[in-house]
């Protein structure tokens, strides 16, 4: 008995607490829900001692949670992975949100002052894709948004002398600011400031922060490298980013000179982010890119395609599993000192929830960065789980398509996706208790296409992983707006009593760990992403060197057209630049003049190979989306080029009745042809179009179609397939006769599987011969 209490005299906290508890025969633990202790600590800070519990075990409960929530935590090193909205909120609240400013100092920051972001670079949507069209730099608009939440109010009281009230006023500046967004260009400064509201802010701001801001905008209309950002719908919040960088760089590099600087862009990246966080009442490494590399993201699905680009993966029905996640860097990927330091220190590290191949696994996928986190043995490691199904994303399990993603699902995309897997990364796994949750705020998200993420806890645990299921969303947006998210403040509690339990020493060993699926160990990122901007310029110059011929239509409309083009073109990164190498412009037919045959398709556009135009009907270019439609169908078509010599139809008789008919594809010669592809190529290409090749000659294939029935010549296959590929809502058609994917094909009936393997093959030709993945 003496050498007990000796033994808990030498312990403090929670870990004096927990050991008073064991040696109790009845546990006061026993009475909370849950059956694992993590879960019953983290119900018992959160919700409070349960009723009906005795007063003498109430009050040895109280003590504990007391305990618990006493626990110093400030000086430990926090580390969070991740992006966007899921990484921002559990930091200190989501910034874009206009509640925000209602609360804008809680979170991980405020428990963990030592918090710090490493932040995946892959955005490509909105304002962040607007400053990729025009500047060399890895997408800012996430670190802007993670920079905003990361201010202290320590820091702001400390730097300026705030009270908390003032703390709160400039924060509220600071949002407005950095949340304004402009579509029209503002005349000078001094607009630009009315519009935004710093100019009435008065007093609100310190005047080192309002003279920074000041300064840096103004900037924006003196620096010549910097004027083009006004030309364009932006978030002020990512130009004040830009121009704090371009601060640090000196005048006479132009920004064509920096695409030969990588270097230099690098540094003053590093310093024109943390001279903003700085000053701003942020720790100065609260956020750091995962790498300096420009990078974009390529996803292929498990119907063979392969498409690029986090905006449109975001907005994508694809119907089909993602089965793996590549992402694409424009020269090898480098990861910085500081980051790999940050990890090695990191006491606790956190995988934030978000888009699950969008926001971790890019980040996992520099080199170096999964490692060094693996190397990193005394860390609490926690893996927070997305809410909801991302739609286009984690709707379809990839080892079982027809039903909903689990918590699983989840931990197995990380596994195939990461290179060497998730051993190492983390054994916790935060997931959301929905229990209390009323099912018609569930129903209401499931009308928006949004389904929970249940925890199928069992196979969870049979991964090796910790399943953590606790009521981390906030009440507060639940009962206001009827919405579901991250509680900023609960979550922070969280992991303080998860490192309470870790650092007592009273952690289990982890699970056995399963094979989750095969782990590849080897590099799963590329290295051909062209500079964004380099490619807008290349496109703005291509666009400027073809005609585009609309009859009866202003100089005003012409520009409008050229400019979609220019966006469809930049939006469909997966367009390699010479595929347009045939097209020399694009010419709107008058409907009264269209003379196309659509006897056997709807499609009103075209590619003539006589003068190399994309011929497209009038209609269409009355809606952006049907352009666009047409626009990538007669651009498909245009790859084949001048391929054709001529084309017959013979009818088929026998005794005088009709049977089909036969149809005659003449190639030109090899020497007179101008086609995107190799003869071996477009040969293979005219077979997966069920074209049967002439033994006699090279240049003659054919094709027997039944009866009256309609078929789908090679050239407007090839147009709908690009389409389709491309965006799969472009053309249902294909959509139509790719389901047969879909279907488990049953070897009793052959021509099935032929034909099922027939669309495999061109779906691969597609992947690999035209877009060259």
């Amino acid at each position: 008995m003496e050498k007990d209490k000796n033994r808990c005299s030498a312990l403090s906290g929670v870990a004096a607490g927990l050991e008073r508890i064991d040696r109790k025969a009845l546990s006061p633990l026993d009475l909370l829900p849950h059956t694992d202790i993590h879960e019953k600590l983290v119900e018992l800070v959160l919700s409070g001692v349960p009723d009906g519990v005795p007063p003498e075990t109430a009050a040895e409960l109280e003590q504990i949670r007391g305990e618990l929530s006493r626990e110093p935590v400030s000086d430990l090193n926090v580390v969070v992975f991740g992006g966007g909205t899921g990484l921002s909120t559990i930091i200190g609240g989501d910034s874009r949100a206009k509640s925000w400013i209602k609360d804008p100092f809680s979170g991980l920051k405020c428990l963990f002052p030592k918090t710090r972001s490493i932040i995946c670079i892959t955005d490509d949507g909105g304002s962040t894709g607007e400053l990729l069209k025009d500047f060399p730099l890895i997408a800012l608009g996430d670190i802007r948004h993670v920079l905003l939440s990361s201010i202290q109010l320590a820091k702001l009281q400390d730097l300026y002398g705030l009270s908390e009230r003032q703390s709160a006023r400039c924060v509220r500046v600071l949002a407005e600011m950095f949340n304004y967004r402009f579509v029209s260009a503002p005349v000078n400064s001094r607009q630009l400031l009315d519009d935004c509201g710093l100019s009435k802010s008065g007093n609100e701001l310190p005047e080192l922060i309002r003279g920074m801001l000041e300064r840096i905008i103004e900037n924006l209309f003196v620096d010549k490298r910097l004027l083009v950002t006004l030309k364009r719908p932006h978030c002020l919040g990512n130009l004040i980013l830009v121009s704090s960088i371009y601060e640090q760089i000196p005048v006479q590099y132009s920004n064509e000179q920096l695409l030969k600087e990588s270097d230099l862009i690098r540094q003053n990246l590093h310093r024109g982010i943390g001279a903003l966080c700085v000053i701003l009442g942020a720790d100065e490494e609260a956020v750091i890119p995962c790498t300096y590399v420009p990078a974009e993201l390529s996803l292929r699905y498990s119907n063979g395609v392969q498409v690029t680009g986090e905006h449109k993966s975001g907005h994508a029905r694809r119907g089909y599993p993602v089965e793996s996640v590549h992402i694409n860097f424009c020269k090898e990927p480098e990861v910085s000192d500081e980051v790999l330091a940050l990890i090695d220190t990191a006491d606790v590290m956190i995988m934030a929830p978000g888009s699950l191949y969008s926001s971790l696994i890019p980040i996992f996928q520099v080199p170096g960065i999964a490692e060094a986190v693996k190397n990193n043995s005394h860390a609490l490691k926690i893996l927070v789980s997305n809410l909801w199904v991302q739609a286009g994303e984690t709707d379809h399990s990839i080892s079982e398509p027809d039903r909903k993603f689990h918590l699983s699902d989840l931990l197995k995309a990380y596994e195939r996706n990461i290179p060497g897997g998730t051993e190492g990364l983390f054994s916790k796994v935060l997931c959301l208790s929905f229990k209390d949750v009323p099912a018609t705020i569930i129903q209401n998200y499931a009308v928006e296409g949004k389904i929970p993420i249940y925890l199928d806890r069992e196979e969870v645990l049979q991964q090796g992983m910790f399943p953590l299921e606790c009521g981390i969303y906030s009440t507060g947006s639940l009962r206001e707006q009827g919405v579901i998210r991250h509680d900023p403040r609960q979550f922070s509690f969280v992991v303080r009593t998860l490192w309470s339990i870790f650092s007592s020493g009273r952690e289990r060993a982890d699970p056995i760990r399963k094979t989750l699926c095969q782990v590849d160990n080897g590099n799963k990122y590329l290295t051909s992403m062209e500079i964004p901007c380099l490619r807008y310029l290349e496109i703005q110059e291509y666009l400027a060197g073809i005609s585009i011929k609309l009859e009866g239509v202003s100089q005003e409309k012409t520009d409008e057209i050229r400019e979609t083009i220019k966006n469809i073109l930049w939006n469909h990164k997966d367009i390699p630049l010479d595929h347009l190498q045939f097209v020399k412009g694009v010419q709107c037919v008058a409907t009264r003049h269209w003379k196309r045959n659509q006897n056997w398709d709807k499609v009103f556009s075209f590619y003539d190979p006589n003068d190399s135009l994309l011929k497209i009907r009038q209609d269409q270019f009355d809606s952006a989306a049907r352009l666009e439609v047409a626009f990538l169908v007669a651009l498909g078509q245009g790859l084949l080029g001048n391929y054709a010599a001529h084309k017959e139809i013979h009818p088929v008789k026998s005794n005088d009745i009709l049977l089909g008919k036969s149809y005659h594809l003449h190639l030109k010669p090899i020497t007179e042809r101008k086609c995107y592809f190799t003869p071996e190529d477009l040969a293979s290409y005219l077979k997966l179009a069920r074209m049967v090749p002439d033994p006699a000659n090279e240049n003659h294939f054919t094709r027997l179609v039944n009866g009256d029935e309609g078929f789908t010549p090679p050239g407007l296959l090839m147009g709908l397939t690009y389409a389709w590929y491309l965006d799969n809502r472009f053309a249902s058609h294909i959509e139509y006769k790719m389901a047969v994917l879909k279907i488990d094909h049953s070897d009793l009936i052959p021509e099935q599987v032929r034909m099922k393997s027939r669309r495999e093959k061109l779906t691969v030709f597609f992947r690999e011969v035209v877009f060259g993945h």
